[in-house]
């Protein structure tokens, strides 16, 4: 789901980058803003960073002595994709198991639909695998998947995994399953 949300965040301002008068501009508070919840990414209690959408306001600086950098306190609306359980949504298949595929959605790389939530399709193997329903419908590599979240967790740090969110899907129930759209090639959440 988008959400957008206040923030409250300190933005630290190298010393280096302060003017002879010891002034820093408002352009390099918002650029390093920008860059550290471009590094941050995600939070698990706000979702995946998408937008800052408004800048509602810049506080008083703070020194720091030893260093000499500059912190402002940055008040500001945040875009943000925080997927929840029973919300519908969409993915592209972008790896298919015998025991299931994965999604891509949105910023989210790993969303997993288990063979078993995948009612009527059976597993057909080859040199490109795919699953395919009694009605001939196929999910195979590069396919628009309409489909259910089942659950949703945060991981910290894990291995490759770092701040990410996983989804587990299903497409148990009517209008879910591959869906195509009609003059497009590729699909981008």
């Amino acid at each position: 789901m988008f959400c957008e949300v206040e923030l409250l965040r300190d933005v630290a301002v190298l010393a280096e980058n302060l003017d002879r008068n010891g002034l820093v501009s408002q352009r390099s508070i918002i650029t390093r803003l920008l860059e550290d919840l471009l590094n941050e990414k995600a939070s698990k209690d706000h979702g995946y960073f998408l937008a800052v959408t408004s800048l509602k306001s810049i506080g008083k600086a703070e020194v720091v002595d030893e260093s000499g950098d500059v912190f402002f306190p940055v008040v500001f609306n945040c875009r943000t994709f925080l997927p929840f359980k029973g919300e519908i949504l969409q993915g592209v298949v972008h790896r298919i198991f015998r025991h299931g595929v994965f999604l891509r959605c949105g910023p989210i790389k790993y969303a997993f639909i288990s063979a078993r939530k995948m009612p009527n399709y059976q597993y057909v193997a080859g040199e490109n695998p795919v699953f395919l329903s009694n009605e001939l419908a196929k999910i195979e590599n590069d396919v628009v998947v309409c489909f259910m979240v089942l659950g949703v967790r945060w991981i910290e740090k894990r291995g490759d995994f770092t701040k990410e969110f996983v989804m587990l899907a299903g497409i148990e129930g009517d209008s879910l399953g591959p869906i195509s759209l009609s003059g497009a090639d590729e699909f981008d959440v």
